[in-house]
């Protein structure tokens, strides 16, 4: 069995600890994938854990903003937590698109923890031929 280690996963996870869970003012990070699939840009969110009602996505010009928010499961009073390593709080996330998508089109689909946002390609900005017409009224020089 092959093993990777991040030499940076513990002090990640002390330091998320030390700043304490992110609020809806200081916000923690979301990890997130993006790339173009044909027609469409897509972003992909990872929010374990999160129900879709806690997820808030708003576009203003070109900016894009998706916040979400994990609170801690509810637990009886006899639950003694010996480890707690998934982060609560508020997580967010801005990403400015381009001009050339279609900001009034954006579908957002959640599944498996996963978030996942499909963004169209302007029809201005889609790749296309352009005629060229020939010049049949031919000017001739005489000198």
């Amino acid at each position: 069995m092959l093993m990777r280690t991040d030499p940076f996963r513990e002090l990640d996870r002390l330091a998320q600890q030390l700043m304490g869970p992110g609020t809806w003012s200081r916000p923690s990070a979301m990890a997130m994938d993006a790339y173009r699939e044909g027609a469409e840009y897509v972003v992909a969110f990872d929010l374990p854990g999160v129900s879709p009602e806690a997820i808030d996505i708003d576009v203003e010009r070109n900016m894009l903003t998706v916040k979400a928010e994990r609170r801690p499961a509810a637990k009886s009073d006899d639950v003694q937590m010996e480890l707690s390593e998934r982060p609560l709080g508020v997580f967010s996330r801005q990403i400015v698109l381009a001009d050339t998508l279609d900001t009034e089109n954006i579908k957002a689909d959640y599944d498996a923890g996963v978030l996942t946002l499909r963004i169209p390609i302007a029809e201005r900005a889609k790749p296309r031929k352009i005629a060229v017409g020939g010049g049949s009224s031919r000017k001739e020089i005489s000198g």
